[in-house]
């Protein structure tokens, strides 16, 4: 079992997915860590500091604006309208969500939700084009294995039985597409590995 890492750049755009698709389709069975979209996660940012700021007219434009970039991608990434349709769907479900914290209060805890849409847009997209283009691939969610301990490190233990059975539910997958970066903490919140924590991921998976 291979792993790969992709960062930002390399899943950047449309044309950039499809190389990577090329790079990873080659017939070994492989585990593909990928980053959010380059720009993604300091768009997040800057939408994480608008709801702090209680500026949620700036935050909300923010979205939109990422929302058609995203779109944009979609209209360039897939060929058919049926995986058009689908990914857009996706994709208004993840904006929709984000635009529900314009009406809570707004914690590291809310912002660490928001940073973790950037690397579950980016595999959501690629999984779906994998799959149009018939790749016998699948989505690993990295939230279902990835998780920290309560001094935020990787609790390695946990992370090894739980991407186990991940793999066991899907043994005949070749390609299993999966998000760097985000993970939980002890308490079952959504939390992240910080800057860098795609690279940390695949480590840790390798491992």
């Amino acid at each position: 079992m291979k792993v790969l890492k992709f960062g930002g750049t390399s899943v950047g755009s449309a044309a950039r997915m499809k190389n990577v698709a090329k790079l990873i389709c080659d017939g070994d069975q492989k585990i593909v860590v990928l980053s959010a979209m380059s720009g993604t996660t300091n768009n997040l940012i800057e939408i994480s500091d608008y709801f702090y700021k209680n500026n949620i007219s700036g935050a909300l434009e923010k979205i939109n604006v990422l929302q058609q970039k995203y779109f944009d991608v979609v209209d360039d990434l897939y060929s058919t309208v049926e995986y058009k349709s689908e990914a857009k769907l996706n994709l208004k479900n993840i904006f929709e969500y984000l635009r529900t914290f314009s009406k809570s209060v707004f914690t590291l805890f809310e912002e660490k939700a928001i940073l973790a849409q950037g690397e579950l847009l980016s595999a959501a997209m690629f999984q779906l084009y994998l799959q149009e283009v018939g790749e016998n691939s699948t989505l690993l969610p990295a939230l279902e294995f990835m998780r920290i301990d309560k001094n935020a490190e990787p609790d390695s233990a946990f992370i090894a039985e739980n991407l186990a059975k991940q793999l066991a539910a899907q043994p005949d997958k070749m390609i299993y597409i999966t998000q760097g970066f985000i993970c939980r903490n002890f308490y079952g919140e959504i939390d992240n590995l910080q800057r860098g924590g795609s690279v940390y991921t695949a480590s840790l998976i390798g491992a």
